[in-house]
């Protein structure tokens, strides 16, 4: 079993930035693939962006790209989201969530991760 406990959500103006973080408890984080995914309300849950088990290798949502950046510590367990130039569009609970790490050829899939944190709201003004 693996828990996943997102913070860093707020408030915060168009334009602006935050940094999400999601602690791990797995014994072996480094046996995961982390991703990060977000659902407005009245919409689907979407992929927003992932890391490799090592971390050497990420992948991000076409909307996201150049805005946000996704990295980890294996050392502490922990991945995180930075995200720059925040849009209202981007409004959303943002979820981390975490899939086996031989499954990177689906890393955007919802349905390839088993373990799932409980959100963190993220809020932009315009």
């Amino acid at each position: 079993q693996v828990q996943l406990v997102e913070s860093g959500g707020g408030l915060v103006q168009a334009g602006g930035s935050l940094r999400l973080s999601c602690a791990a408890s797995a014994r072996t984080f480094s046996n995961y693939n982390m991703g990060w995914f977000r659902q407005a309300p009245g919409k689907e849950r979407d992929f927003v962006a992932a890391a490799a088990w090592s971390g050497g290798t990420t992948y991000y949502a076409d909307s996201v790209k150049g805005r946000f950046t996704i990295s980890r510590d294996n050392a502490k367990n922990t991945v995180w989201l930075q995200m720059n130039s925040l849009k209202p569009e981007d409004t959303a609970v943002y979820y981390c969530a975490a899939q086996g790490r031989n499954s990177w050829t689906r890393i955007s899939y919802l349905s390839e991760y088993a373990y799932w944190g409980q959100g963190t709201q993220v809020t932009v003004s315009s």
